[in-house]
């Protein structure tokens, strides 16, 4: 599999790392404890995309494409990873609305912006220091006024990994392992409301942030 640039902003086994949980990776959705909160997600989505054509960033296995797309128009859903995307396209999708794309975000070209994106479970690997870079570079993707949605993980301590690092720029690691026993050490950011804003800053209007217990949600509108 060839290095993409997606590494400056992670680390570099991070691509492989999900390349190889692809098929065990929706396992996380399983945790009883984390069912309401996944409820409360699908219905943000789904208020937020409705009718919508929607470009969808890091799609993954497609388990929040399979959300949006029972909604919205259209989902155009992109990964850098050819075993996530196939696992995504084995999916049911009733409407018939959705393309995939292998693409890394740093480096593809979209013929036209979006009026509407969503980036689910990226942003907590992206490095602190190249957050707003990171925002600079989906928003090639979105037009100006355009719908920009972010989810990912809290940190809850008796249902998440423990963090085992922090370096100097505050970014934090987890180790994680596969089932056929690999292990990886990946940065995993937990980022507070006021965090958000300062990296938002001058690049969105109206935003909008939503703490759940184990997931958050931020909205806003490019500028």
């Amino acid at each position: 599999m060839k290095k993409s640039v997606i590494m400056e902003g992670t680390n570099s086994d991070l691509v492989t790392y999900y390349a190889e949980r692809a098929r065990e990776y929706e396992k996380i959705y399983d945790k009883p404890e984390r069912q309401s909160d996944l409820l409360a997600l699908n219905d943000i989505l789904q208020g937020q995309f409705a009718g919508k054509d929607v470009i969808e960033l890091a799609c993954g296995t497609g388990y929040w494409t399979q959300c949006i797309a029972k909604i919205a128009n259209s989902v155009f859903a992109t990964d850098i990873n050819a075993p996530v995307i196939d696992v995504a396209k084995g999916k049911v999708f009733e409407k018939n609305n959705v393309t995939f794309e292998l693409a890394d975000l740093y480096t593809y070209q979209v013929s036209q912006p979006y009026n509407n994106l969503f980036a689910g479970f990226i942003w907590s690997h992206i490095k602190q220091q190249e957050l707003s870079s990171f925002i600079d570079t989906v928003h090639r993707f979105v037009k100006p006024g355009g719908l920009v949605v972010f989810i990912d993980n809290n940190f809850v301590t008796e249902s998440n990994r423990p963090i085992i690092n922090t370096d100097e720029f505050g970014n934090t690691y987890q180790h994680r392992e596969l089932e056929n026993g690999k292990k990886y050490s990946i940065v995993k950011n937990f980022p507070t409301d006021d965090q958000f804003f300062k990296v938002l800053d001058g690049k969105a209007e109206g935003i909008k942030f939503v703490s759940l217990k184990y997931y958050w949600v931020v909205c806003y509108t490019r500028k």
